[in-house]
């Protein structure tokens, strides 16, 4: 049984067919699923998702993409919303320097005060890191909290350095990938007891239905690349993500 640990149910393209999507995912043994907000109304629809289904889980928070305009009162909201009992971390946030839309400043200021709000709480956070991986790093040193580093596309030996801070790695689509040379060396050299698997479905469909809408089914691609780069039984790999996620997530 297998633990999608990030989905976007709540996007435009999953969420008004998201019981069929659901139910597929089902049928292909993924027991547990995280539905991932990034702004006020994702996260709200995480947290409906997440009371419809009890084998669903939700995150809440504000992403660097989406912080441009972000104030005081919509991360009141996001407190407020951390609070709900199906609520199991603080994400997605962190810093993106690909695009250039948001400030690195406001990002680092809307990140740092969502951080001190999961300690708060003691929620886990999810960590979105583009292009800034050393930044994040530093912040997340600084923070002493913990947590999972979403889609991780950054390079093995980062990822040991995040990993001797609290945080684990989770591993999406781009691990399928054939030309994916890093994401692979990552799941080769990351201990299985530090990996989470995840499609950050719609987006980053694996190997081999690339160019086709992801959904939270395909994680059984991702754990069946991981488990052929370790040498491991797939049913291993399924076993140990998923106790790594609850632990992560405070689930029994």
């Amino acid at each position: 049984m297998y633990f999608n640990t990030h989905t976007h149910l709540n996007s435009e393209q999953l969420y008004s067919n998201r019981d069929d999507f659901i139910h597929c995912a089902l049928e292909n043994g993924v027991e547990n699923m995280v539905v991932v907000g990034y702004d006020l109304d994702s996260s709200r629809k995480a947290i409906e998702i997440a009371h419809e289904y009890p084998f669903i889980y939700a995150t809440v928070g504000i992403s660097p993409n989406d912080c441009k305009d972000t104030t005081d009162e919509d991360l009141s909201e996001i407190e407020k919303m951390l609070q709900d009992p199906r609520v199991v971390a603080l994400g997605e946030i962190g810093l993106d320097y690909y695009w250039d839309e948001v400030s690195h400043e406001k990002q680092k200021d809307i990140f740092t005060k969502q951080i001190e709000m999961a300690k708060k709480y003691q929620k886990p956070i999810v960590i979105h890191a583009r292009d800034a991986y050393e930044d994040t790093y530093q912040i997340l040193k600084q923070s002493a909290h913990y947590g999972i580093m979403h889609c991780y596309s950054g390079s093995a030996q980062m990822a040991k350095r995040y990993i001797d801070i609290g945080f684990e790695i989770s591993l999406a689509g781009p691990v399928t990938f054939k030309n994916a040379k890093v994401p692979k060396e990552v799941a080769q050299s990351v201990d299985i007891e530090h990996l989470m698997i995840e499609t950050d479905c719609p987006y980053l469909t694996p190997h081999p239905f690339r160019g086709k809408l992801n959904e939270p089914a395909n994680v059984v691609y991702i754990a069946q690349e991981i488990a052929k780069l370790k040498n491991m039984e797939i049913e291993d790999v399924a076993r140990i993500t998923t106790f790594n996620a609850k632990k992560m997530f405070g689930i029994k």
